[in-house]
């Protein structure tokens, strides 16, 4: 029914891709991976994003890439039709919006063990000001973390930068200010999950 309302099984699916990843920038290649259409019709579809103004673009080393637009009139109703959660928790910083949103590989993560917080920032959000690209907090099985990091970096075709700690360093570290744990809060980032609104204290 919604592609037969908005037209295109392409324009739904980046849709999906773009309001199920808020933060997250992806270039034309990977896109056409992700939602498995021809690249035709993923440029066609991304230009008219683009003129409507569902979607930004900017380049970082000579790549392209896009992102939803967080300041779009319909950025909320859209994301509850096509990114699958609520937007009640929706900051309106502009570089560093937190939702907590359910990705495709969120029951992957909390089959790693008891997870707390996870974040996807780095390179998935193109902020490197933390120095990682996913962070894990909680109590997890090490060796399923390898593994999960290891089937990730296959389907992102790029090697992943990860943190991992138990919810008690992490809280204090928050206590304390420290470097990292300030950096991420201002990071531009895309939150997997966070039981415990770590990230709006």
């Amino acid at each position: 029914m919604i592609e037969q309302l908005f037209g295109s099984k392409t324009r739904v699916k980046l849709l999906q891709l773009f309001y199920g990843n808020p933060n997250r920038s992806f270039y034309v290649r990977e896109i056409t991976r992700k939602i498995d259409e021809q690249i035709n019709s993923v440029r066609r579809e991304l230009s008219n994003l683009l003129n409507i103004g569902i979607i930004t673009s900017d380049t970082t080393n000579n790549k392209l890439y896009y992102e939803v637009n967080q300041k779009y009139e319909y950025f909320d109703p859209f994301t509850i039709i096509f990114g699958g959660g609520s937007t009640k928790k929706r900051t309106t910083r502009k570089a560093a919006a937190t939702d907590t949103v359910q990705p495709g590989d969120d029951n992957d993560l909390k089959a790693l063990g008891h997870i707390d917080l996870a974040v996807y920032t780095g390179q998935f959000t193109r902020d490197e000001s933390t120095g990682v690209d996913l962070l894990l907090v909680g109590d997890v099985n090490m060796n399923a973390v390898t593994k999960y990091i290891a089937e990730l970096e296959a389907k992102e075709g790029k090697d992943i930068r990860y943190a991992v700690m138990k919810l008690a360093d992490f809280t204090y570290r928050q206590q304390i200010k420290d470097r990292f744990v300030t950096q991420l809060n201002t990071a531009k980032k895309q939150v997997l999950i966070d039981e415990h609104e770590l990230l709006e204290q």
